[in-house]
């Protein structure tokens, strides 16, 4: 069979399209159909300038001489390759940058040092409040898209649970032996018999009032003569009580610390004393009871956190509640600070914060118009707390703080 002169050629042979056609250019075009369509017809598989067949190569390829491709050049379609975006995991490197670094920062904030300023205590006063940050972090991962900074954020959030995770829960029970409450009554506080009559009416077996002032000691002792017949006050703290009080004394908060402290008379120390321990005559036996109000924090911008007397204070308190003799003993005062705080180390590890062991959120009492933080504290050893909460504002700028005792 003879064989078609077509199919004899070898690849080189292929004739080579005309170097005048110019397949894009639709002025080439003919009334029969065109051009394009009559060479493609033709050859099916162009040639290559070098003489081999298969397709044209791309622009930009090595070794053809072509232009690299412009990355935002259409492809004769109007189509323009967009950029490649990240992946969900490689978004938002920052924020999970940021978000384990808060985690860190909230389980080791005991590590913040207090040299400068006594800036590890000013942390810990105000340390639930961080917690806050994690908010703006996954509203970040939330419109970044980002897994890696939203898987980031347990970190933060598992290190604050664990910190106050308990104090979110409702531990309060209604069984109690005995009622106490604390309240810092304000020197400058203008309604004394309001806020006299709110505490005779809340239910109180025992009162611990600070920050008496002298021109308001007898609106307290008359409104509160009636419910508590038995009351005892030492300068600045007294103590009411349905029940007999005895063994009453000075307690050294260390206000007069220092070379003038040790100078100034003992009357005169009395006067502004902030400190006393009594013994109450409970149906179930002696419970020691202490009322304290320690020394006041300064934030200053250049100094930082001034503490220094307040710490001293809780030293003092320390080693007074640590040589009790009586079994059951309730501190009740206007502490300045918190339990997170390292400065109350003395109190804490020797006493129960009843917030926290029976209370139900964070309890914070301080100001009393916007409570951002819990100074005011009722502390116990060999009672439990069945309860503990906040009692409505008075007159003052705090507010009193309750808690119910069992044995």
């Amino acid at each position: 069979m003879t064989r078609s002169p077509l199919s004899a050629r070898t690849p080189a042979s292929r004739t080579r399209p005309d170097p005048r056609h110019r397949p894009d250019d639709p002025s080439a075009a003919t009334a029969d159909g065109g051009e394009r369509g009559r060479t493609t017809a033709s050859h099916p598989d162009p040639v290559n300038a070098d003489g081999t067949a298969g397709r044209p190569h791309p622009p930009g390829t090595p070794g053809t001489g072509g232009t690299r491709e412009d990355p935002g050049a259409t492809d004769g379609r109007g189509a323009v390759d967009a950029p490649r975006r990240p992946g969900v995991w490689r978004r938002g490197p920052l924020l999970a940058a940021a978000a384990v670094l808060l985690g860190l920062f909230l389980l080791l904030h005991a590590s913040v040092p207090n040299r400068i300023g006594n800036l590890g205590s000013l942390v810990e006063t105000f340390l639930p409040w961080f917690g806050l940050l994690i908010l703006p972090l996954a509203a970040g991962a939330l419109l970044r898209r980002s897994a890696s900074a939203a898987l980031a954020l347990l970190v933060p959030a598992v290190a604050w649970l664990n910190l106050f995770g308990g104090l979110l829960t409702d531990k309060t029970h209604p069984a109690g032996d005995l009622m106490v409450v604390s309240h810092n009554v304000g020197a400058e506080n203008p309604d004394p018999t309001g806020t006299a009559r709110a505490l005779a009416g809340s239910g109180a077996d025992v009162l611990a009032l600070e920050e008496l002032a002298a021109h308001a000691r007898g609106t307290y002792e008359r409104e509160l003569a009636a419910v508590y017949p038995h009351h005892t006050v030492l300068g600045t703290v007294g103590v009411w009580s349905r029940f007999p009080l005895s063994d009453t004394r000075p307690v050294d908060v260390a206000m007069d610390a220092g070379p003038l402290g040790a100078a100034k008379p003992a009357e005169e120390k009395l006067v502004d004393n902030r400190g006393l321990r009594t013994t109450v005559a409970t149906d179930r036996g002696p419970l020691a009871v202490y009322a304290a109000h320690l020394g006041s924090v300064r934030v200053n911008p250049r100094a930082g956190l001034s503490s220094g007397q307040r710490d001293a204070g809780a030293e003092a308190l320390g080693r007074a509640v640590a040589a009790e003799k009586t079994e059951r003993v309730v501190l009740l005062g206007d502490l300045n600070g918190t339990p997170d705080d390292r400065a109350y180390t003395a109190l804490t590890s020797r006493m129960e914060p009843a917030q926290e062991v029976a209370g139900a959120g964070f309890g914070f009492t301080w100001p009393a118009a916007f409570p951002v933080v819990r100074i005011d504290q009722i502390l116990v050893r060999g009672v439990k707390p069945a309860s503990a909460w906040v009692l409505p504002a008075t007159g003052s700028d705090h507010l009193p703080v309750a808690a119910r005792v069992h044995w």
